[in-house]
């Protein structure tokens, strides 16, 4: 009993940090695109120095800029309608999300993501209603730095992105693809499908921001190192995502508290 118990504790805080962790990858407008890393042992950050440069320019930028835009935005918006934005950035995404799961040889994954474009796109209205999700149909994660890590590529050194946040060299190429090389960008041959491409990760980053205002307040507030904190908790969702591009659980084995005492 106690056993269950302690188990049933740990998926319980593996789910809350997983929820801090797509907060903190919003920090920066586009944030929730590409993370990267695994476990947050301190030895894997050799550009720490021109990372911690970058991350506080995007601290700067987010607190003064993208932070009160993202607070003005959900306080003039009717819910009903965020939501509906949500679901059609949610479902712009889906046919990237296809691509990547066939070239990761998931299957399974695939043939999900298909069915819930199919439906949202049609039964949703265009993707403004998710009625997917309720029909036992989850979203599926798929990029194409998740696809590299499938093939064998490994991530190379920690990095922070200006405006988009934390990557790693194998992840920062694969969000350039994502960009150029998935639907619509294949489909439209005049540059238009590369700006919409742009313009979905934009839109959805900076609505993801909108909907993690106070969680990341409170975790800015609470980290004696705040890029440390963003960094551990970034490479651990990272881990759940490149998990799942192996077809293994959806949770990390463990998720590190850098600022945990020692045992």
């Amino acid at each position: 009993m106690a056993k269950a118990s302690h188990r049933a504790s740990n998926r319980s805080a593996s789910r809350c940090l997983r929820h801090k962790a797509a907060a903190l990858a919003c920090i920066a407008l586009a944030g929730c695109s590409t993370v990267g890393g695994t476990r947050d042992d301190g030895n894997d950050d050799p550009l720490e120095p021109m990372n911690r440069v970058v991350f506080n320019a995007n601290d700067v930028v987010d607190t003064n800029v993208i932070r009160p835009l993202a607070d003005g935005y959900r306080r003039i918006v009717p819910e009903a309608v965020r939501d509906a934005i949500r679901a059609c950035l949610d479902n712009l995404q889906e046919p990237r999300i296809f691509v990547n799961n066939v070239l990761q040889f998931r299957l399974d994954a695939a043939a999900v993501t298909l069915a819930r474009f199919s439906f949202n796109s049609t039964f949703g209205l265009a993707g403004l209603i998710d009625v997917a999700s309720p029909n036992g149909l989850a979203r599926q994660t798929g990029d194409f730095g998740q696809t590299l890590y499938r093939w064998g590529v490994g991530s190379g050194p920690y990095l922070v992105l200006p405006f988009f946040g934390p990557s790693n060299f194998r992840d920062a190429f694969g969000f350039g693809m994502d960009i150029v090389a998935m639907p619509p960008a294949l489909l439209l041959d005049d540059g238009t499908g590369i700006w919409i491409n742009a313009g979905v990760y934009v839109l959805s980053g900076f609505d993801l921001r909108s909907r993690n205002i106070e969680q990341l307040d409170q975790i800015k507030a609470n980290s004696l190192d705040y890029y440390a904190q963003f960094r551990s908790i970034a490479r651990q969702y990272r881990e759940a995502q490149l998990r799942a591009a192996r077809g293994l659980a959806d949770e990390p084995e463990e998720l590190l508290d850098p600022e945990a005492p020692a045992e």
